[in-house]
C-alpha cells in the first residue's frame, strides 16, 4: 500500500506539480481513501521521504559495527559503503523525484531537514563510539557532505560505481585536509 501511494504521489507531482496535488488526489490515484493515506503518511511531503528511517538505521548500525579504534571519518566512509546497495536499489525512484524536489520549496525544506536529522543521528553514533561531541558533529557534517558529493558525481558519471565515487570523494577530503597543515 505504501508503495502504491508513493508511486501515485510521484506520478501526480510530475503531472500537476506538488502544490496542485492533494492527499485526496494521491489516495484516489492509488485506489484508496484519504483516511488510508493518513494511516501511512503524516502529510503529502512525507510520502516522498519514506526511506529516511531505514537509511538512519542502516548507517548508525554500520557506524557501530566498524572496529573500535577506527577514526571518525574512515568510520563514516565504511558506513556509507554499507548504504550503497540501498541507494542503488532506490535509484530509479530517486532520479524521478529529484526534479520535483528541486522545483518545490516545501520539499527542498523537508529534504534539508531530513539531511540535518541524518547528520544528528551520525553525530550520536560517533559519540557512542567515544568521539568527543564537537569532533563528532564536525565529522558527521563533513562526512555527509562528502557522501553527497560522491552521490552527485555518481549521478553525473555512471562509468564507475558508487563505491569508487565514495572512495574518491573521501580521498579528495583527505588531500584537502592535508593542505591545511602549516
Amino acid at each position: 500500500m505504501r508503495l502504491r501511494l508513493q508511486e501515485a504521489a510521484l506520478e501526480l507531482y510530475l503531472e500537476r506539480g506538488y502544490d496542485k496535488t492533494t492527499t485526496g488526489d494521491i489516495a484516489a490515484r492509488a485506489g484508496v481513501t484519504e483516511r488510508t493515506f493518513f494511516r501511512h503518511f503524516a502529510d503529502k511531503r512525507e510520502v516522498f521521504f519514506d526511506g529516511q528511517a531505514q537509511l538512519v538505521d542502516l548507517l548508525t548500525g554500520a557506524v557501530a559495527a566498524v572496529p573500535a579504534g577506527t577514526r571518525p571519518l574512515p568510520t563514516l566512509r565504511a558506513a556509507f559503503h554499507q548504504a550503497v546497495p540501498l541507494i542503488e536499489q532506490n535509484l530509479p525512484v530517486t532520479e524521478r523525484r529529484y526534479p520535483v524536489i528541486a522545483a518545490t520549496p516545501a520539499l527542498r525544506e523537508r529534504a534539508l531537514a531530513k539531511n540535518a536529522a541524518l547528520v544528528d543521528a551520525l553525530t550520536d553514533a560517533l559519540r557512542a563510539r567515544g568521539v568527543p561531541d564537537q569532533l563528532a558533529a564536525l565529522c558527521a557534517q563533513v562526512g555527509m557532505d562528502t557522501y553527497a558529493i560522491a552521490v552527485r558525481r555518481w549521478g553525473a558519471d555512471r562509468t564507475e560505481d558508487l563505491h569508487t565515487h565514495l572512495d574518491r570523494a573521501f580521498n579528495d577530503l583527505r588531500l584537502a585536509t592535508k593542505a591545511l597543515k602549516p
